[in-house]
């Protein structure tokens, strides 16, 4: 029914809405990879700005990793729309490529052992840091997979760590594999010089596994990690899972394409094993 779909925000503008090609940009995007070769990844960081400046960074994360039949994607709340945490339970989202189903199970397992979870569809309507993403999984899955969107509207880092416990423990009790994504971009709209210093600070963090140190270094070196919450329950999700191991696939700025070094942005494409 026309309630239960979740139509595209910014087909058109953020990656083109056009299917041929849509299709032929994300194969652009994405690398060769060899099936054996590929990270069996518990979750991951990728950038979510238009396919122009950070599609070959978040192509270069899918194109590495197993892609499993589920996953749960986690991202900022741009718009201000709807509540600080927002999780959709049902539904499909559109794009382009075809719909996507919501796993209604794992949904409803999340929201059941985390109440603070709201099932909102207002924070979801115009965001665009989940959708953007969802292109590359349905080509790398030939669209078969389902998802959970969860849009992140705090930084609180006690609420993002008992968020990622809990996730943790549902996913552990799912059938098969979930991969849990963080759609963030890193510092925005300083100096090139001044981002990738600054996103450096972060990524240490990252890389170390180390939530609640990228929490606190986000907040005291006012770096303007717009996905700095979803990295915080990814990571604090994934350690529990036993995760070892966070490696930085790609890193990048706007001014890579734009040429403008005055107004960058960062875009990290990290794995966490």
């Amino acid at each position: 029914m026309p309630g239960k779909i979740r139509f595209p925000a910014v087909a058109g503008r953020f990656y083109p809405s056009d299917p041929k090609e849509l299709l032929d940009s994300i194969h652009s995007y994405l690398e060769p990879s060899i099936a054996g070769d590929l990270i069996p990844a518990i979750g991951c960081i990728v950038p979510h700005a238009g396919y122009v400046y950070s599609g070959a960074t978040a192509g270069a994360v899918f194109s590495r990793i197993v892609i499993p039949n589920q996953c749960i994607l986690l991202c900022p709340n741009h718009t201000g729309q709807g509540t600080p945490l927002s999780i959709m339970t049902d539904g499909t989202w559109q794009t382009p490529l075809g719909m996507v189903q919501v796993n209604e199970g794992l949904a409803a397992a999340l929201k059941e052992h985390f109440p603070a979870l709201n099932d909102d569809r207002l924070a979801h309507h115009n965001e665009h840091a989940i959708e953007v993403e969802l292109p590359f999984l349905q080509v790398l899955t030939k669209n078969d997979f389902t998802i959970v969107p969860i849009v992140l509207g705090t930084q609180r880092y006690d609420v993002l760590r008992a968020l990622g416990e809990v996730m943790a423990g549902v996913v552990a009790t799912q059938p098969g594999k979930t991969l849990i994504i963080a759609s963030s971009d890193m510092n925005h709209y300083e100096s090139d010089a001044i981002t990738r210093v600054k996103d450096s600070k972060a990524l240490e963090y990252i890389l170390a596994m180390d939530a609640q140190g990228l929490s606190e270094v986000v907040l005291r070196e006012n770096i303007s990690m717009c996905g700095m919450a979803a990295a915080v329950v990814m990571l604090t999700a994934a350690r529990r899972q036993g995760a070892t191991q966070a490696e930085l696939i790609q890193y990048a700025t706007s001014a890579d394409v734009s040429g403008d070094r005055t107004h960058a942005v960062g875009y990290a494409g990290v794995v966490v094993r």
